[in-house]
């Protein structure tokens, strides 16, 4: 390869950029973005981020749902997460498990409880009678931002 050839590999691999990681998520700051309620509750929360952007966090996934519906602008290298509800760690929206939990009240009223695999999920107390979820049953037919399974 030319001098020039390596050069211009190392500089496309500078460019790119890593997919955006969770932001930490302070329960006493923080507001939804869809409903304004406090984000007081990490079990349920959510969030989206997306390179150059503040993340936007939100208190319910229904929330985050209902949000990605009205927006009509594209973020682009956008990455939605969602919180274990076990044990309220930031997992991919893309990679998480699903249920809705119709015995249990979330703070908007989905019912929908996220986990980070079917271990967790089986090992919550809250979401042992409750009904398996797909991402397009959660999020539509084009799922969240970041992917797809």
């Amino acid at each position: 390869m030319r001098p020039w050839g390596v050069a211009t590999v190392f500089v496309f691999a500078a460019c790119a950029q890593a997919p955006p990681g969770p932001a930490p998520l302070d329960t006493r700051n923080e507001w939804c973005s869809s409903c304004r309620m406090a984000v007081s509750d990490a079990r349920f929360a959510a969030q989206l981020v997306a390179p150059s952007e503040e993340p936007r966090f939100f208190d319910d996934i229904g929330c985050l749902r209902s949000y990605l519906e009205a927006s009509r602008r594209a973020l682009p290298g956008a990455v939605t997460y969602v919180a274990d509800h076990g044990t309220k760690a930031w997992v991919a929206a893309t990679h998480a498990v699903y249920t809705r939990a119709a015995s249990l009240e979330t703070p908007m009223g989905s019912r929908i409880l996220a986990h980070s695999n079917a271990a967790s999920r089986d090992a919550d107390p809250d979401a042992k009678d409750g009904a398996l979820l797909g991402l397009a049953e959660v999020f539509g037919p084009g799922g969240p931002p970041g992917g797809s399974r």
